[in-house]
């Protein structure tokens, strides 16, 4: 039995070996990188997929100032090649991380520069005393520690630590980058794009393009930003994305480091379960690649929950779907739906075209994590893609109305529906309704199950923020029969709900009216609240709902 303990969000490689914590050996992208002799290389893969984890881990590999601290990586794979014993520790390493530049206004984020570029050079402060720099040099030193340097000279600060690395080691250091694109994302939706680029990309040409003391560079990032925006004529760069098999395997667990990490802790019996929910990311060839995050919450949780849904922003995503034509939204009808979707499409983000280049929402989404590719012809750019898991559908279900509608409003909605206030619901989702079915045809064929199945996610969403207080559960089995859904609070003083969705079907209802009635005539006869009442439920703190759907109308009623 592994008891190892699972280190929720820690993401220095020193800490969690030194502690002796839950750890997927992915060393091994060490050698692969190495032995690849690319001078520049970026990885792009979704957040929390161990990318600032991997970069402490080969910062801590190659770092001068971890020579005396090579047990930090006995019995881990890279060692078991004496060659890379004997380089571990020493090269001269330079470690800089965007993941916290978020500024809104390019003032801001040229302070946040300031500020990251002193610590960068404050964490070398012992070149100072180096009889190798001038005077002058050892003054330019020092403006950056006491945040004054020039403008121009902050361009080309990461080329003048390098040289100055250079000539203290002798040996030309290397340069990690993590999160690199973070600042890009931030200056897009606060409107600062044109100034940022600007400053990025001076500053990323002198460090990459024309450093003749850089030995090898590796940034990582969610997207992969256009060469034009930022990587102007750097013709050295690699970019590795999802549909590159360079180190497929490096990022994320596969599925047979997870199934030995669910063995190891008696969890086997949950195989299954957890692979339907965190599998399904595709890199490369590699088509079984696990949610890390996801994993490692579950492993601590032992249970099967949204755990990504809350772990950072998705105001880009959401601000390209909110001005999205019907093209796209109906698309998205149809990936909410467990459909694949064909479009053409280029990994490669122009942040400044986002909104006009047809099918950037979707590489975004690639990029993201969002969505897999089922199939991909790369030379003409033909991907077919697909929602990536079960967590994801619950999670864009979870936030679909934030695309449609002010959280005001949407919090109305959960207190009428808490308070019973049905005209307060009516009103509300049929507002709702007539701005999103005008994108969205959920109601085209109602005989067929479809329309409900979107009603369905409609509405999961729409309550989905209620997971804090009520256990909900969707398709389950109670009494004769199977409800919709039915929200169990948390404290027994509260309020149980069962909701029932019935799309109107003029061959068995005349009115909207019927279909809602037929609905809480299907609650009483099948028996629904038996559950409930199982579980010590008093009938009278048993509330139940009737949604009926008629394309763009709802009716809502108690029974």
């Amino acid at each position: 039995m592994d008891t190892r303990v699972v280190s929720i969000g820690s993401q220095d490689f020193e800490n969690l070996i030194t502690h002796n914590d839950f750890y997927i050996d992915k060393t091994h992208f060490i050698k692969e990188w190495w032995e690849s002799r690319d001078s520049v290389t970026l990885i792009t893969r979704p957040r929390r997929f161990g990318k600032t984890l991997l970069m402490s881990m080969v910062e801590k590999f190659f770092s001068l100032a971890y020579k005396e601290q090579s047990s930090l990586f006995e019995g881990l794979r890279i060692f078991e090649d004496d060659n890379y014993r004997k380089l571990q520790g020493t090269y001269p390493v330079i470690f800089l991380s965007f993941a916290s530049v978020k500024e809104t206004n390019f003032e801001d984020f040229y302070e946040k520069i300031q500020n990251l570029l002193s610590e960068l050079f404050r964490k070398h402060k012992y070149l100072l005393n180096s009889e190798k720099l001038g005077e002058e040099e050892k003054e330019l030193f020092t403006s950056f520690l006491t945040r004054k340097a020039r403008k121009a000279d902050i361009t080309e600060s990461l080329r003048t630590i390098s040289d100055y690395l250079y000539r203290f080691h002798g040996k030309k250091p290397i340069i990690l980058l993590d999160e690199y694109d973070t600042p890009m994302q931030e200056a897009y939706l606060s409107g600062y794009w044109e100034e940022m680029t600007v400053f990025i990309r001076g500053l990323f040409n002198s460090a990459f393009k024309t450093n003749p003391y850089l030995e090898r560079a590796l940034l990582t990032g969610i997207t992969r930003v256009s060469k034009e925006s930022i990587f102007s004529d750097l013709n050295n760069l690699v970019v590795v994305t999802a549909t590159t098999k360079k180190y497929e395997d490096s990022f994320g667990f596969t599925e047979q480091e997870v199934f030995h990490a669910l063995d190891n802790r008696g969890l086997g019996d949950q195989k299954e379960a957890v692979k339907q929910w965190y599998d399904g990311f595709t890199f490369g060839s590699l088509r079984d690649v696990y949610n890390p995050w996801s994993i490692i919450n579950f492993l601590d949780q032992k249970e099967i929950r949204l755990y990504w849904a809350n772990t950072s922003s998705n105001g880009l995503v959401s601000r390209l779907l909110q001005s999205a034509d019907n093209d796209v939204k109906e698309n998205m009808e149809s990936l909410l739906h467990g459909r694949s979707i064909t479009t053409t499409l280029d990994e490669q983000i122009v942040f400044n075209q986002l909104g006009k280049k047809k099918g950037a929402v979707w590489s975004l989404m690639l990029a993201s994590g969002y969505l897999k590719t089922e199939s991909a012809d790369l030379t003409d750019g033909i991907y077919t893609l697909s929602l990536t898991n079960r967590e994801v559908l619950y999670m864009l279900r979870g936030t679909i109305m934030d695309w449609f509608q002010e959280s005001d409003h949407y919090n109305r909605f959960l207190k009428a529906l808490l308070s019973g206030d049905t005209e307060a619901m009516n009103g509300y989702l049929n507002r709702v309704l007539v701005q999103i079915m005008s994108n969205f045809d959920g109601g085209a064929h109602p005989s067929s199950a479809e329309p409900e199945r979107f009603y369905h996610g409609l509405v999961l969403g729409l309550i989905a923020e209620l997971g804090k207080k009520y256990y909900i559960r969707s398709n389950r089995e109670s009494g004769f029969g199977r409800y919709d859904v039915m929200m169990e609070p948390m404290s027994a003083e509260d309020t149980a709900f069962i909701l029932e969705f019935k799309v109107w079907n003029p061959g068995r209802e005349k009115t909207l009216e019927e279909s809602a009635d037929a609905g809480l005539k299907q609650i009483r006869e099948k028996q629904y609240e038996q559950e409930l009442l199982d579980r010590g439920f008093h009938p009278e703190k048993i509330r139940s709902y009737a949604f009926a759907f008629e394309g763009k109308k709802v009716l809502i009623k108690e029974g």
